[in-house]
């Protein structure tokens, strides 16, 4: 991973259903009876097909370079492990003269997101510790997929995580740093993360032994739930690596997260490191930032906790 202001190739909603309609007739040998578009963030664009012999299927387009390959090869690897569907993988199709941007269909996973299942929040305690417990066992088992390297899934080649993770979270910091001189990045940002690297050595003192392969990106917007709130599917994978486990667990405390006991719930059934609350800060901030790196776009809503979690996590130590 870089962390690098990537530029996205332009692409309207009305492109996208257009182009979906086309990739299914092209690659499945297809016709569309109907193309609903889903939404997108910085780089991705989704779009539901259905197909006149009644298949349902996400075409998704991605707007920077080189993510299409990796997505899919994510997807089809955390398939072969997790308990909880992950979505085929049914064709890729790189950007040329008729669709410009590279996409990939696959499945499409009934229900929605857990995140606009208003309902849920509402769920009794016991239903929601139930909902946490299916969603860690299949974390757990994803995480039990190991390699003898650590790093990204398609070239895994660090001896140690740190050796992975140190480089990345620097290149993070200077990054962070020149944009702050630009007056791009808030003071109290760039001073948590000041604080935070000068504690990187405690927080980061256990050895992580086991590169375990994790989603990278499992919070409550990307479980898919259905009728009676039961999970699914997981989508929408986000650098997936053989990694520290725990790089897996901050995503539990964003959004409602935390309402759900999920990160409370995996460290309860699996155990955690010395400074696994310390640890989950760092990654939670160094991700919204590379996030902000790479998109130029900062939300508040998000940044804000991160750092207020960061820095009363280092008053800890």
């Amino acid at each position: 991973m870089k962390a690098e202001r990537i530029e996205a190739l332009p692409l309207t909603r009305e492109q996208a259903s257009e182009y979906a309609a086309i990739a299914v007739r092209q690659e499945l040998g297809k016709l569309a009876a109907k193309v609903r578009y889903m939404g997108g963030g910085s780089f991705g664009r989704a779009v539901a097909v259905q197909c006149k012999d009644g298949q349902k299927l996400v075409v998704k387009f991605l707007r920077a370079k080189d993510m299409m390959e990796k997505e899919a090869h994510d997807l089809r690897l955390l398939a072969k492990y997790s308990t909880v569907r992950v979505p085929d993988v049914l064709f890729t199709r790189r950007g040329d003269g008729v669709i410009p941007v590279d996409c990939y269909g696959m499945e499409q996973i009934g229900g929605k997101s857990a995140l606009f299942a208003l309902g849920m929040l509402f769920l009794g305690k016991k239903r929601r510790r139930e909902f946490a417990d299916k969603v860690t066992t299949a974390l757990h088992a994803i995480h039990a997929c190991k390699n003898d390297k650590f790093g990204d899934t398609m070239h895994a080649d660090c001896d140690s995580w740190l050796g992975y993770y140190r480089p990345f979270a620097a290149d993070i910091l200077n990054k962070a740093e020149e944009y702050f001189a630009a007056g791009q990045l808030k003071e109290k940002i760039i001073l948590a993360m000041r604080a935070a690297w000068d504690k990187f050595d405690v927080i980061f003192s256990e050895e992580v032994k086991d590169a375990c392969l994790i989603h990278g990106d499992l919070n409550v917007g990307n479980i898919m739930v259905g009728k009676g709130y039961q999970i699914t599917g997981f989508i929408d994978p986000l650098n997936s690596a053989y990694a520290d486990r725990e790089y897996d667990l901050f995503q539990f405390d964003n959004l409602t997260g935390k309402r759900f006991f999920l990160r409370e719930t995996y460290i309860k059934k699996y155990g955690a490191s010395r400074y696994c609350m310390q640890k989950l800060a760092f990654y939670g901030l160094w991700n919204e930032v590379y996030c902000y790196i790479k998109s130029g776009v900062l939300v508040d809503l998000i940044m804000n906790p991160l750092v207020k979690n960061m820095n009363e996590r280092l008053k800890e130590l």
